[in-house]
């Protein structure tokens, strides 16, 4: 169970797995800067760079949104 005492960035999702936009500034500057990054990169880099850099930003993004999450990530039904 996650610590609850930190504010929340990103909500879970009411149908599905994982979590939706930001819900707080942090969360939306994360998401752009990990946006431009990729994007950056795919422009101005090789592929396999541009590969490297996705391979290693995806899942700090996700753990980041994991651990700033209102909830457990779980499935969800809507109930």
């Amino acid at each position: 169970m996650q610590d609850k005492t930190v504010e929340a960035w990103f909500p879970v999702k009411r149908y599905g797995y994982g979590v939706g936009l930001p819900i707080a500034w942090q969360g939306w500057l994360t998401l752009v800067l990990y946006l431009a990054v990729t994007c950056l990169s795919g422009l101005l880099l090789s592929k396999l760079t541009t590969l490297v850099i996705l391979a290693v930003l995806t899942p700090i993004v996700l753990l980041i949104a994991y651990f700033r999450s209102d909830d457990e990530w779980r499935w969800r039904d809507g109930t």
